[in-house]
């Protein structure tokens, strides 16, 4: 992705790697909205570039495997939509779906023998796992040359030690867009609510590589809106609908939502998106809406750029985790750019 003015890969770890092979024409995305989407397509774009350079040295099509356990209808969308954007961009995608009451060793067993097969570049665990099978027992029996998702505690430690590593695609894919928007992080004030294992902290792990100054805000920070306000860039990861309103804003900051939240509440859904026909329409017939963390409507007018939710940081995701797959894929293939 597209290079700038970075020091080393010993200072930016994986987050260097990844701007290799990006925009060649130096140009910079405009406009108040951030859009993910667009982006997205950029990335994979770019990754399928990336591909092809990779089979012309003599490389294989790198491969990435998605386990579920259980059979919830969101996983199945995530996993699905996984598996199809590999496959448009080039590389090989399968899902391994067990039954919901899947014992513990027999999961074990299945990740290890991905974790020995050699097709196999990247394995992700989509998440949540059921209630009887430990998560962090699970997420650590990943190869760590193969955790697409960075959550393997090697990585996760890579990523403070500022060392090259494979680092969750949701803030990564945030870093991205910001750079690709021309947002300056070298000695901006970074401020992050939310301090989840998946977004929160290592947001703010990556926005240190980028010579950020980071607040890493929670649920019980006091004086939330007084530290929000002192953002140059705002990054709400706190999993409530709408709780981002303009008293936590400064005028000219940029505010980046990673919030998806279910709305089934009218009331809330009124206070969010007064008078607007179309989501009165889908709460009637799909039973809830979709918002962010940050209430767009009011927060907008006061930001210099912003996040739309759905369009903003989601589609990124996935993008991303190609881009991890293929690094993945280089190292273990001896083929690193």
């Amino acid at each position: 992705m597209n290079e700038m003015s970075t020091p080393s890969v010993a200072d930016h770890g994986a987050s260097a790697e990844r701007r290799d092979g990006g925009r060649s024409d130096g140009k910079i995305m405009d406009g108040k909205i951030m859009d993910g989407k667009a982006l997205a397509a950029t990335l994979r774009g770019e990754v399928a570039v990336k591909l092809r350079a990779l089979i012309a040295a003599g490389g294989r099509v790198p491969k990435l495997v998605a386990v579920m356990v259980g059979d919830d209808p969101a996983s199945r969308v995530y996993v699905a939509a996984k598996a199809k954007a590999c496959h448009e961009a080039g590389l090989l995608g399968e899902a391994v779906i067990l039954p919901g009451d899947t014992r513990a060793a027999v999961l074990a067993a299945r990740i290890d023998a991905l974790n020995a097969d050699p097709e196999v570049d990247g394995i992700l665990v989509q998440l949540p796992l059921p209630a009887h099978l430990d998560e962090g027992d699970v997420l650590a029996r990943v190869d760590p040359e193969k955790d697409v998702d960075g959550f393997h505690a090697l990585n996760v430690g890579r990523l403070w030690q500022g060392e090259p590593g494979l680092t969750p695609a949701t803030p990564t894919g945030v870093v991205e867009m910001l750079r690709r928007y021309g947002v300056p992080l070298v000695g901006a004030h970074a401020v992050i609510v939310g301090r989840s294992n998946i977004v929160g902290k290592p947001m703010a792990g990556l926005l240190l590589r980028e010579h950020a100054t980071v607040t890493l805000c929670h649920s019980r920070t006091r004086d939330l809106e007084v530290m929000c306000r002192s953002a140059d860039v705002l990054v709400a990861a706190i999993g409530r609908a709408g709780m981002i309103g303009p008293e936590h804003v400064r005028e000219g900051a940029v505010v980046v939502d990673v919030g998806i939240n279910r709305v089934d509440d009218p009331a809330v859904v009124e206070r969010l998106f007064p008078g607007d026909k179309k989501r009165r329409a889908r709460l009637a017939s799909k039973g809830y809406v979709l918002t962010g963390d940050v209430d767009f409507r009011r927060v907008a007018p006061k930001a210099a750029r912003i996040t739309p939710v759905p369009g903003g940081v989601g589609p990124l995701t996935v993008a991303l985790l190609l881009e991890s797959t293929l690094i993945a894929s280089r190292r273990r293939q001896g083929l690193t750019a």
